[in-house]
């Protein structure tokens, strides 16, 4: 039997990291998963640590993103592991890692798909490493124009997943009505569906969603400006945001982003 591929997953969402470990476990016995990280800080620190072959690293994460994760680890030259890109990215983006020849997986990760890339990481780890999927470029070059092909526009979240009674679903960001935080936990409202996220503060649920679109007009509350149904003056000056969802939540807009919204919507 072959010496155990060693894996670890880099992913900044839990949910996403569980099922992937899960899928890896399933693939044999010639994978072994040493261990997971959370953010680009504690990945180099796995990395460290477990000295894997393989990472699989999710590209936008907060703080250190994939490809800055994936930048220092090949400065280690031979000793940097074989690495996989997961993305959410859309198809467009996607082109960007295709034309480079770098491997990658596009969430949710498909078993077969993913069974492919475990066999492109045996071969590349047998391989000249500066030439890790057949390109002639070194790795690090494709990955600089990955980099560059991608600068030009900001990929964000297309999809979120929220918590309904036991079952998750995935929303459309542009769906999403509003998000709050009450009690440590994170709702978000859509027209038809409401339920909890497991992002934990709405700064990280923002990072991952368009900030021309989602504002934080509230330290508790997130809101998506074109599902404002009304905008309705209070005290101080203020405002209280009528939303589109159902019940018409109202959401206060704090003394700090008043101004913001006044220019915004020359109130």
């Amino acid at each position: 039997m072959n010496t155990p591929l060693k894996v670890i997953v880099v992913d900044d969402e839990q949910l996403a990291r569980e099922e992937l470990c899960y899928q890896l476990e399933q693939a044999g016995e010639d994978v072994e998963v040493l261990g997971f990280a959370g953010n680009g800080l504690e990945a180099l620190s796995a990395v460290d640590r477990f000295e894997p072959d393989l990472v699989f690293l999710d590209v936008q994460m907060p703080g250190l993103s994939g490809f800055e994760v994936a930048r220092r680890l090949l400065q280690r030259g031979e000793d940097s592991p074989a690495l996989v890109f997961v993305t959410a990215f859309d198809q467009h983006a996607i082109e960007a890692f295709e034309v480079n020849a770098v491997d990658y997986l596009l969430k949710p990760v498909d078993g077969v798909r993913l069974e492919q890339a475990l066999q492109r990481a045996r071969r590349r780890l047998s391989a000249d490493r500066t030439s890790p999927s057949g390109a002639g470029a070194p790795f690090e070059e494709q990955l600089d124009r990955i980099v560059r092909m991608m600068s030009e526009r900001e990929v964000r979240r297309e999809q979120v997943a929220i918590k309904v009674g036991e079952k998750f679903m995935l929303v459309q960001a542009d769906d999403i009505i509003f998000a709050s935080l009450s009690d440590e936990s994170i709702t978000i409202v859509t027209g038809q569906v409401s339920g909890t996220s497991n992002y934990r503060t709405l700064d990280d649920l923002q990072a991952r969603l368009d900030p021309a679109v989602f504002w934080r007009v509230h330290r508790s509350h997130l809101v998506n400006i074109n599902k404002i149904k009304e905008i309705v003056p209070w005290f101080s000056r203020n405002y209280i945001l009528r939303m589109k969802d159902p019940k018409a939540t109202e959401i206060p807009v704090s003394r700090s982003q008043t101004k913001r919204l006044r220019e915004y919507l020359k109130l």
